[in-house]
């Protein structure tokens, strides 16, 4: 069986890898939704970029044939792998689920 982000079903999990996107103590059920999207074969894939570790960040994509360039995203830069993360997320949420995720990693409540 294929599993399928189901926006309904699997909107619950979009705050919890708000509160931590980079920690390695996920419910099963937001690892499910990180591994379809992390496996995503339908087209161009968005990757993170360090250009200067722990300093700057940047979004890729990497093209259905992986033999033709890395497109760089220039446009945004991230000074956090958090807020990278985040919007690596928010991108690959609009791809399976068609829905736009507004919020910004910066604006969660403390």
């Amino acid at each position: 069986m294929v599993y399928k982000i189901v926006a309904e079903d699997d909107r619950k999990y979009v705050e919890e890898f708000r509160e931590a996107p980079i920690t390695a103590h996920r419910s099963p059920g937001l690892q499910r939704v990180l591994n379809i999207m992390r496996l995503y074969r339908g087209g161009d894939q968005y990757i993170l970029i360090a250009r200067k570790e722990f300093q700057d960040y940047v979004i890729g994509r990497m093209p259905p044939l992986r033999d033709d360039p890395i497109v760089i995203e220039d446009g945004m830069v991230f000074k956090s792998r958090e807020a990278a993360e985040w919007e690596l997320f928010c991108r690959r949420w609009r791809q399976h689920t068609g829905e736009i995720i507004n919020q910004h990693y910066e604006d969660k409540t403390a």
